[in-house]
């Protein structure tokens, strides 16, 4: 009858192993499965490198595959609300979508304008003619030094967006 103990509680033991080692295998598949793609983790957070904008000419970057306007103002540029201020340099941050059509505005001398229906922005992103119904759209960042990380909800877009409410 020893002999049938054994022979039954090692059987047991196997399959109870087997099945941990299942259990834990499948775990980590799921796991995998509910974990967003590393392209989509990539796409969430942009990084834009203040120190290398020339002032008076805006640089287009890309955030979740949306263009993005970032103008270093120059000194007769008018100071707005919408604009961000790091340390004594003024900055227009926007989504590069005309808020009529979703066209992409091209910037032409002073300011940006979109080819398909007419619609001007000025130099910080405030409708100033034809049909857009809003100004350009302001994307969430946050400033860490000399960088703004577009993705992030910081102090400084707060404020903005606050200032844009009012």
């Amino acid at each position: 009858m020893s002999k049938d103990t054994n022979r039954r509680d090692f059987i047991g033991y196997s399959f109870a192993a087997v099945a941990a080692v299942g259990g834990a295998a499948s775990l980590v598949g799921m796991k995998q499965v509910w974990d967003p793609l590393p392209s989509v983790l990539a796409g969430g957070f942009t990084e834009v490198d203040l120190s290398v904008l020339k002032a008076g000419e805006p640089e287009t970057f890309t955030w979740r595959g949306k263009p993005i306007f970032v103008l270093k103002k120059t000194s007769d540029m008018e100071d707005n609300k919408r604009d961000l201020v790091v340390g004594s340099d003024r900055y227009t941050v926007a989504i590069g979508l005309c808020t009529h059509l979703g066209c992409i505005p091209a910037w032409k001398k002073d300011q940006w304008k979109c080819a398909c229906h007419g619609g001007e922005f000025n130099a910080s992103g405030q409708q100033t003619f034809g049909p857009p119904p809003r100004p350009l759209d302001l994307p969430p960042f946050e400033v860490k030094g000399n960088t703004i990380v577009l993705g992030n909800e910081g102090p400084e877009y707060k404020q903005i967006a606050d200032a844009m409410m009012a």
